[in-house]
């Protein structure tokens, strides 16, 4: 009986546990940007896309290393062009009713003045 009740306790621990599982997928890209400034949601960049059509890039996180050389908070480096080297991670996680909820983070790894 004792042995039962561990096995069934331990069953719904690991299916409690499943529903709040969180698996980390990330993406690794580069891009060309105008730098536009940080607001209180991330760091904005203009980008063109492959239709020469500009939008609205934002960085939710910056390698701190990199905030001791470009210093992103103040308006100086505003309208400045960088290569930017940056990483996507999505976080996936479900919700108490089973539903899949992805959040994705945008990360800058290397940023190089042009």
């Amino acid at each position: 009986m004792k042995t039962k009740t561990i096995v069934f306790l331990n069953f719904i621990f690991f299916t409690l546990l499943s529903f709040n599982s969180i698996t980390n997928q990330t993406i690794q890209d580069y891009v060309v940007g105008v730098y536009d400034g940080k607001e209180d949601y991330g760091y904005n960049f203009i980008v063109t896309d492959e239709y020469d059509e500009e939008h609205t890039m934002t960085f939710q996180k910056v390698n701190e290393e990199l905030l001791l050389t470009y210093d992103l908070k103040s308006e100086a480096l505003i309208g400045t062009k960088f290569n930017i080297e940056y990483s996507i991670t999505i976080k996936k996680s479900k919700d108490e009713y089973g539903f899949e909820d992805e959040t994705e983070i945008f990360t800058i790894i290397n940023l190089e003045k042009l």
